[in-house]
């Protein structure tokens, strides 16, 4: 058995240590000529750090990133609207780690080549299709460098982890598109002293009327005490203008509407204004889909579930699906597809139901349901409106969903 995983980011070299760790022969063919530090900020859920737990790299990434201790929701006036502890401190056995995304994907990478071998992760292989026969599949790529043709590739079977725009996911979805909902999002990195605890995921405010999420991903960036801070900015507009991909933003474009977050705690405004470097994207997934799994052919990750980037939850969901991926594959070793069947029998229908979660009561559905019923005004007593009770029965919903309740980590 040799599977030809499409795709080196989070769920292809999280599937490529799950297979190595099981005896499983794999290949990484990723499309970029080089693996760099990329990106900006991502927060590994207890789900995602119990996953990354079991491939021996759970220090690794404590010591890249921070483990975060609280998780509060303010309104755009600065009011604490609902506060609850996290990680460890929450009573999961995993702590919640805030990282640099390319701090993240180096010790993914770094580990996989010294596990699997350098020529086992192959980069500068662009896909541009996959056949398949009673036997196994053929993968076609070219250089990504130079568009010149390499020599195809044959293995038992093909998984396409190759992100929201996957090549081998359009082959059997050939109009398949992002869904777009007029929201557009712009992240940044700023250089500055400690938030609050330092330890402090934020929810600022509502995507009706301006939004936007802190929290910290480096400590001591700059040996001067300052925190290396990501934020990300969004807001929903009746408009079908989406945002580049991954190009850098325009601070006239949406910093009018942070001007008055001023607070005694944060001056949103001056974070945005003072960032190292904010890059634009639209806020996009796309629709559950009927099927994953076409023979010798799976998807995974954002491949097969892209979702809004909300909760936390998509490097999490790549992740188990690559540990379930690898449990399918070792049970019927004899039938791959009969394997990817089951792999996709035990994701598909939980991711879909995060992807649906995510568009209508997102983690920060707290913000905006408080809006709702408080106006968007400063409020006196919140209780008046709606328990702290019943604000943490929502938060705890939502993890319910998106597999991170306390008793689905354990």
């Amino acid at each position: 058995m040799d599977i030809a995983i499409i795709g080196g980011g989070i769920a292809g070299l999280s599937l490529a240590l799950n297979l190595h760790r099981h005896g499983i022969a794999c290949r990484v063919f990723e499309r970029a000529p080089e693996v760099k530090e990329l990106g900006v900020g991502i927060t590994l859920l207890p789900h995602a750090m119990r996953e990354f737990a079991a491939l021996g790299l759970d220090q690794a990434l404590l010591d890249a990133g921070i483990p975060i201790a609280e998780s509060c929701f303010f309104n755009r006036f600065g009011q604490l609207i609902y506060r609850e502890p996290r990680g460890k401190g929450a009573g999961y056995q995993y702590p919640e780690v805030s990282i640099h995304r390319g701090r993240l994907h180096m010790i993914l990478y770094r580990a996989a080549c010294e596990r699997l071998g350098f020529d086992r992760i192959l980069t500068d292989h662009d896909c541009i299709g996959v056949a398949q026969d009673d036997g196994g599949v053929t993968v076609a790529f070219k250089q990504f460098s130079t568009g010149a043709m390499r020599p195809a590739v044959r293995a038992g079977a093909a998984i396409g982890c190759d992100g929201i725009n996957s090549v081998v996911r359009r082959q059997f979805y050939p109009h398949d598109r992002v869904a777009f909902a007029g929201i557009n999002t712009w992240r940044g990195v700023t250089r500055r002293k400690p938030i609050l605890t330092g330890r402090t995921y934020m929810r600022i405010g509502s995507i009706l009327t301006g939004k936007i999420v802190v929290y910290p991903i480096i400590d001591d960036v700059d040996r001067s005490g300052n925190q290396l801070i990501n934020w990300m900015a969004e807001i929903k507009r009746d408009t079908f203008d989406q945002n580049d991909w991954n190009k850098p933003g325009e601070l006239a474009d949406f910093l009018p509407i942070y001007q008055d977050f001023r607070f005694d705690w944060l001056d949103v405004a001056a974070l945005i204004r003072d960032a190292d470097q904010i890059l634009e994207y639209p806020m996009v997934d796309k629709d559950p889909i009927a099927r994953w799994t076409f023979g010798r052919v799976t998807l995974a990750g954002d491949a097969a579930h892209p979702m809004y980037p909300r909760g936390s939850n998509g490097a999490a969901q790549g992740a188990i699906d690559a540990r379930v991926l690898t449990e399918c594959l070792r049970a019927s070793r004899a039938d791959l597809p009969a394997a990817l069947r089951a792999y996709e029998a035990a994701r598909a229908p939980a991711t879909a139901k995060i992807v649906r979660t995510n568009r209508e009561h997102p983690p920060d559905f707290i913000n905006i349901k408080v809006e709702e019923l408080v106006g968007d005004r400063p409020f006196g007593n919140l209780d008046d409106h709606i328990t702290q009770d019943e604000l943490r029965a929502l938060s705890e919903n939502y993890k319910r969903i998106a597999g991170f309740a306390l008793t689905d980590v354990a």
